[in-house]
């Protein structure tokens, strides 16, 4: 565990990711999810190098009541950016009530300064403050459960999402949960074909071996892989704790899209949560233009959300120009593959635009 900082704000401890403090207090919040864990922010050191600290903010008894891990993404340069957390759709600050979260924001705006930290990237809502850019970036999707399996078969009965779950079953699509690192590389080689069809550099294969490696066999999430006589034809993969169920990854072959696998993909992991008593599934972040995929996840009955981001002091860090992200896109479709490997081996984590 790191000691407390010196220059930390009072009330604010500064410690590392095994201190056991932010566990249980995160824990205990039903707000929390995997995003939260210790476990999701090694995945990222490992794989991208960051720098990683937790921000607790301590009542006069010396108990945690609010805090938020932060990575910082860059540190040899003199305009030093930390967020929580890169690769994340939305990890909010967590805290007890209001007048915590308040002495929170607070305690992050004085600890910012003292430390001279150009950019502080908060992915999801602090306190009101003057010097707190709130900034929409996209929308999320929010599905209730704490149901049984049958209780949701009754809640979508009749629905587009029923009729594409039970056409996938008559072809005789199957759809099973793993934590085997052995599907790993079946996984990648449908997320490489998804992306490169996107024209989207793919993450580095490391990544996915070390969120095996710290997530997945630790019992914090799954894959689920569909197949057609044999074939990977889609998968997903699924973070799940605390209650909490995050849908982080999804792939499929086009060419059997009209068998509805996404839809079983989809049906298999909510049937796990049911079973496992777990209150909600997060579909994460979709763009605004994207209609069909936001329309995909309400159709399963998730409720559309904003999803906005606090940033501290520094003006918002812009997206990366269009033109440049279509330029990017038509090169990596017309491309063979490994060129949406290697683009992702270079890109992501080292600029900006993709550690965002």
């Amino acid at each position: 565990m790191l000691r407390l900082a010196p220059d930390a704000a009072p009330g604010l401890a500064v410690t590392g990711l095994d201190d056991p403090r932010w566990v249980d207090f995160a824990r205990s919040d039903a707000q929390a999810t995997v995003f939260h864990h210790p476990a999701w922010s090694r995945v990222l050191v490992d794989a991208y190098g960051y720098r990683s600290r937790i921000l607790l903010q301590l009542d006069r008894d010396g108990a945690v009541a609010a805090g938020i891990p932060l990575l910082e993404v860059q540190r040899f340069s003199p305009r030093r950016r930390l967020i929580s957390l890169p690769f994340t759709d939305y990890c909010p600050p967590l805290a007890t009530g209001d007048d915590a979260l308040a002495e929170l924001t607070a305690a992050l705006l004085r600890w910012q300064q003292r430390n001279r930290v150009h950019q502080l990237v908060v992915r999801g809502g602090l306190s009101s403050a003057a010097s707190i850019q709130v900034v929409p970036r996209a929308v999320r999707h929010v599905l209730s459960l704490g149901c049984s399996k049958q209780e949701f078969l009754d809640r979508i009965k009749g629905t587009q999402v029923h009729r594409a779950i039970k056409k996938a079953q008559r072809e005789g699509v199957t759809a099973r949960i793993s934590r085997s690192a052995a599907d790993i590389d079946t996984f990648y080689q449908l997320h490489l074909q998804t992306r490169r069809r996107q024209g989207v550099p793919v993450q580095p294969k490391r990544f996915l071996r070390l969120l095996w490696k710290h997530v997945i066999d630790q019992g914090l999430g799954f894959v689920v892989l569909a197949h057609k006589d044999g074939q990977p034809i889609a998968g997903a993969i699924y973070l799940a704790w605390n209650q909490n169920l995050i849908y982080k990854f999804g792939a499929s072959d086009p060419r059997f899209w009209e068998l509805r696998p996404n839809n079983l993909v989809m049906w298999t992991a909510i049937e796990w949560a049911c079973e496992h008593g777990y209150r909600e599934l997060d579909f994460g972040r979709s763009d605004i233009e994207n209609v069909g995929l936001r329309e995909f996840k309400r159709r399963w009955g998730a409720i559309e959300l904003p999803l906005n981001y606090s940033y501290l002091t520094a003006a918002p860090a812009r997206p990366a120009p269009r033109l440049s992200m279509r330029v990017l896109a038509r090169i990596i479709q017309s491309s063979p593959p490994i060129v949406c490997r290697l683009t992702g081996e270079l890109l992501y984590g080292r600029l900006p635009g993709f550690a965002a």
